[in-house]
């Protein structure tokens, strides 16, 4: 472990870490600890010395045969409601965490980010089929008497809901939902809404829907077929929004006011074009999924959400707007389903999940899905500022590199040099990686 003064650390506690990943590894990890007041075990756990090992994996997983590990990396300068939050972030991809940090630091040159979020409440439904004779007046007045059972309902499920009854959670409504033309005939669909306070709460909506489909079955005389969440979690949505100053976006070659008019077009592309939204989506969700993995959450069932309430309207869209206001300045906004939880899962499990919710300070699953919606925001302002200006590649191959450079053979001080010259010639290549490093060893 380390020990001694850490660098760079300030009196205040602020995520403005300049330098930082120009330090080795375990002096960021011991900066981290000192951030979160790390135990040694807690620290250890990050540095792989300890951690999620075989036997709990067995235990998590049907026909486990080990254990794979991914990159945990912390992304710096995040302001967010006037709080400084180091983020962790699992990852694979380069240039993800360098990235959305400098982001973040363009959005705290405008304040940082100001975020929002709906209360915690899922969507259970339960599909009734053969309502009489199927006819729309039938299906209609099932609606009616599931409504005018409601509150007999909601008792129902209240009275299994367990400790998150007793946390203040459970049934809060009911909707009803006919569809009258399917190729299987009419159906009504009865949507719970449950509050899960700070669970995900798929496990406490599907108990509930499995309860109360016999009672839905008796009031419609239909028959009850899926009884399921759903994962378009549009009753739990988290907002964000932000600003950067046109100044902050200059470029050697561009103008601030160029760049932010570059950033607009960008957006406007991806609102109107399915084809670009799907990209555009895809680097929000690059910053998004990082920090749900990192907390043990289902980032499939995250990103089911996201995608499909970009599709809400009949038309696949972005989930970001990108403006410029009266004053020249870049504005960026999102809102989207973001159905997380910080108790139960592989949140409770997983060593490293805990640790990721202690760096952040996390207190409620509320306070963490506007922490990821904010990570989303900063990661689309980096890509599509790269690809309004230099373009995507430059900066995400200079990152690559490294991996280049290891798929190669380089190890140590080598990895480095490879990487230098790769960059110096810019020529990034495994070929050329591979001739460098043959060259290094006194092989060519």
């Amino acid at each position: 472990m380390h020990s001694g003064k850490l660098p760079f650390m300030m009196n205040e506690h602020t995520s403005r870490l300049p330098g930082f990943y120009k330090r080795s590894l375990a002096e960021r990890s011991a900066v981290v600890a000192q951030w979160a007041t790390l135990t040694a075990n807690e620290q250890a756990a990050l540095l792989g010395i300890q951690g999620l090992n075989a036997t709990q994996a067995d235990h998590m997983v049907e026909n486990a045969i080990g254990v794979y590990a991914l990159p945990l990396g912390i992304a710096t300068n995040f302001l967010i409601d006037n709080v400084d939050v180091l983020i962790p972030m699992v990852i694979e991809e380069p240039s993800v965490v360098a990235a959305v940090s400098n982001a973040a630091k363009l959005f705290r040159a405008g304040g940082g980010f100001v975020t929002s979020s709906d209360e915690p409440i899922m969507i259970g439904q339960i599909q009734v089929l053969d309502i009489v004779d199927g006819s729309a007046q039938a299906i209609y007045m099932a609606a009616g008497a599931v409504m005018a059972q409601k509150a007999a309902l909601l008792d129902a499920v209240n009275r299994i809901g367990g400790s998150i009854v007793k946390y203040g959670g459970g049934a809060r409504n009911l909707h009803v939902r006919p569809i009258l033309d399917t190729p299987i005939g009419a159906m009504l669909i009865v949507h719970l809404l449950y509050d899960t306070r700070d669970a995900m709460g798929a496990n406490a909506v599907n108990t509930a829907v499995e309860h109360i489909a016999p009672l839905i079955e008796q009031i419609t005389g239909g028959r009850v077929n899926l009884r399921i969440l759903s994962n378009l979690t549009d009753q739990r949505k988290a907002r964000v929004e932000g600003m950067i100053p046109a100044s902050e976006l200059a470029t050697a070659t561009l103008s601030g006011d160029q760049v932010v008019r570059a950033i607009v077009e960008a957006g406007v592309f991806a609102q109107v074009d399915p084809y670009r939204a799907a990209t555009h989506n895809k680097g929000i969700m690059n910053g998004i999924d990082a920090v749900v993995i990192a907390t043990g959450n289902d980032w499939r069932a995250v990103e089911a959400g996201a995608h499909a309430y970009a599709a809400r309207d009949g038309s696949y869209t972005s989930l970001s707007r990108w403006w410029q206001d009266s004053d020249g300045n870049l504005r960026g906004a999102m809102e989207l389903p973001l159905a997380v939880g910080i108790v139960g899962g592989a949140t409770r499990v997983h060593p490293a999940a805990q640790i990721a919710l202690k760096i952040m300070n996390i207190t409620s699953a509320r306070q963490l899905s506007q922490i990821i919606a904010a990570v989303g925001l900063a990661q689309n302002l980096a890509a599509i500022r790269a690809l309004a200006t230099e373009g995507i590649q430059n900066g995400h191959m200079r990152m690559h590199a490294r991996q280049i450079a290891v798929a190669a053979g380089a190890s140590g001080a080598q990895v480095g040099q490879v990487v230098e010259q790769m960059i110096q010639e810019q020529n990034i290549r495994p070929e050329r990686a591979v001739q460098i490093l043959q060259t290094m060893q006194g092989k060519a």
